[in-house]
Formats: C-alpha cells, structure tokens, sequence
C-alpha cells in the first residue's frame, strides 16, 4: 500500500518524463534529430527500463555467436569508470578505465574490439577510422535509447517477473520510456524466466506484451556454471563442500545468486553493495572482516561483473579471502516453451535458440541496412 501511495504521488512527474521522452522519440522519428547509419551491421541490445534484465550475458552470448571469422566490435558507454571520451580496450585497463562490464566481456572474449564512449557515433567513426582492424559487425551494449545510432537490428530485454508492461515510467517505475518504445525492437527476449516456464505461461506473456507483426519473441533463463578462482595462482585446489559461503554482490538484484549458491542447504552469508558499486579501501576492511569471521573451510563467491571491480584489490584482499574467492558465471539458455506436438517430437520443429541464432547471421550476412551510409 505504500508502495502504491508513492507512486501515486510521483505520477506527475512520471507524466513530465513521459512527455519528455515522447517528444524525444518523435523528434528521431521525424528526421529532425538526425540518426547515423554506419557501413556495417550493428545490433543495439537494450531494455526499456533500468537495470536487472541481463543485459550482459545476452550481449555475451551475442559475441560468442559472431566471434570466430568474423571482427567483432563491442561499444558500450563504460558505465562507471573514471575516464572520459573515447577508449579502445587494452592490456593494463582496469574496470576503472574502461567500466566492468566492458572490462569482464573483454577478458572474455579478447578478440573482440571492445570500445567505450558515451557517444556511439564517435566510437564507431573511431573504430572504422583504424584501418589496422577494421570490425564487421558491431554489438552495442544498452543501446536502445541510444537513437542517434539507426542500428540495423534491435534487441530488446524484458525481465520475466517485471514485464515493461507492468512497470511505471520513472521516478514512479523503473521505465525509461513508456512501452510504446517496445514497437522499435525487431526481437523481443523475455529474460530471468524459470526454466520450468510452461506454454500456457509463454502464451500470457506474448498477450500482455501485445507485440507488434514481424517481432520476434524468445524466453530465455539464466544457467549458472561452474565457479572459478578469481586469482588463480592463490586459489585452493578446489571448491569442495564449504561450510559457509559468502556470497559477495554489488548488482541490482543478488537474490537469484544467493537462491542458487544456498539451493542445497549451503549456508550463505551475504554482504550486497549497491549496483555497480566502486569498492574503497572502508570497503575492503569489511569485506575481510566479514569473511574472517566465517568458520575455517568457507568460501566467497562473486559476479564476474564484481571480479572486474575487485580484482585490482588484489594486495588489500586478506591473504586467506583471495585463496577463497570464486567467480560464479551465468549464462544465457533459450527456452522452448511450447506444447508437444508429432511434428516436434520428430524433430523437425526449429529450436527456439537456433531461430534466434539464424536471424542474427541472416541480419549479419544479408541485411545491407546498415552498409549504405546516409
């Protein structure tokens, strides 16, 4: 009841952003802000409200997807580092030079370019000016509203339990722009869903997402795989049986994470920071203090996109917490919520992961939207 009550009184500002936004898209929609296409193909990933969807994982996956015979850029604006304009990732660049996930998706995947620039346009002009390697295709990262950039393929994250359907525009939601920006998207990935997501589930999704003819829709979850040691020369051998885990976090949601680490009766103990939180020295005293006061045996575990903010704490992490300290990977699974039928059980029916995966090589190989400069 609360909840409602602020939201009801932050209504009208949600009504000035909406008309703010509005008049924002509409101004790229009419050719009075000018949109820039570039001679090679780009595929935006975004969302339409704040945080949480998982975006980095789906921009991973896209990445893994491209990489191989092909130059791949990854542009993002850097979300909190300390450096300003344009950087081209390199050796010696921490998540302060270049923002963590940027930094985590380059030691990744170091074939990728992986450029940062809150102007998309420069970054891109940048890249192409370089004609030591010059990218084919180009993936931006949280990039939907990003409009001075006409990328040729738009892919748009919505959180299973947080449809943008049912959120409010900010400050009274977490939207950026009201739903109508869904119609811009050429694919639609309902995100976070249970695995056990059924076809009558997927079904009431796709109506109360109400999308458009020609879009694109595909549910995907999150798979955990298998933890690692954040410093690998000082880890123990293995993660065996702890007693107690802690479970260290500075993104918007922890809690999948600790469901997961705590699914077998593990003991948790968790210590969260908020979203892409820079840790300080203060911080780093109580990281080691809460870890010491686990029982002997314990073990931490962390986000790869908190990895790329602790790893240059290297010396002021205690001796015993970096010997402990794992990094627990997530993946992104496509999810085929659809009834059996004959036809399906014979195999012939197309995977909901390979679809997705042949509308992006199609896009790359034969869309020619974003090879004729404007």
């Amino acid at each position: 009841m609360k909840i409602l009550t602020a939201r009801l009184l932050l209504l009208p500002l949600a009504w000035a952003f909406d008309a703010v936004t509005r008049l924002r898209n509409a101004l790229f929609d009419t050719g009075v802000m000018r949109r820039r296409s570039f001679p090679l193909p780009v595929i935006a990933v975004g969302n339409l409200s704040v945080g949480g969807t998982g975006k980095t994982p789906h921009t991973e996956y896209l990445l893994r997807l491209l990489s191989g015979d092909r130059r791949v850029a990854m542009v993002s604006r850097g979300y909190g580092r300390s450096t300003r304009g344009f950087r081209l990732a390199s050796p010696g660049d921490t998540a302060g030079d270049i923002g963590d996930e940027p930094w985590q998706m380059w030691h990744k995947f170091p074939q990728t370019l992986v450029a940062v620039d809150g102007d998309r346009c420069e970054a891109l002009d940048r890249l192409l000016a370089d004609g030591r390697a010059l990218p084919d295709v180009a993936v931006l990262d949280d990039a939907f509203q990003h409009r001075h950039v006409r990328a040729g393929l738009y892919v748009l994250l919505t959180e299973y339990g947080r449809l943008y359907t049912d959120d409010w525009l900010m400050p009274a939601g977490r939207l950026r722009e009201s739903a109508r920006g869904a119609r811009r998207a050429d694919i639609v990935i309902v995100s976070k869903c249970p695995h056990s997501l059924t076809p009558d589930q997927a079904a009431a999704v796709r109506q109360r997402l109400r999308l458009r003819a020609g879009q694109e829709l595909f549910f995907t979850a999150v798979d955990y795989g298998v933890p690692y040691p954040l410093f690998r020369d000082d880890a123990l051998p293995v993660m065996s049986a702890p007693l107690r885990v802690l479970v260290l976090t500075g993104i918007a949601r922890p809690r999948p994470l600790l469901d997961y680490v705590g699914r077998d009766g593990v003991a948790v103990t968790s210590l969260a920071f908020p979203d892409h939180h820079v840790f300080s020295t203060r911080d780093v005293r109580r990281i080691n203090d809460a870890f010491a006061r686990l029982p002997f045996g314990s073990v931490a575990v962390t986000t790869e996109k908190d990895a790329a903010r602790l790893f240059p704490l290297r010396e002021a992490l205690s001796p015993a917490l970096r010997r402990a300290l794992y990094v627990q990977p997530v993946e992104t699974v496509f999810l085929d919520p659809r009834p059996e039928t004959p036809v399906q059980a014979c195999g012939t029916a197309e995977p909901a992961q390979e679809r997705f995966n042949q509308i992006i090589s199609d896009y790359v190989e034969r869309d020619t939207r974003n090879r004729q400069m404007d």
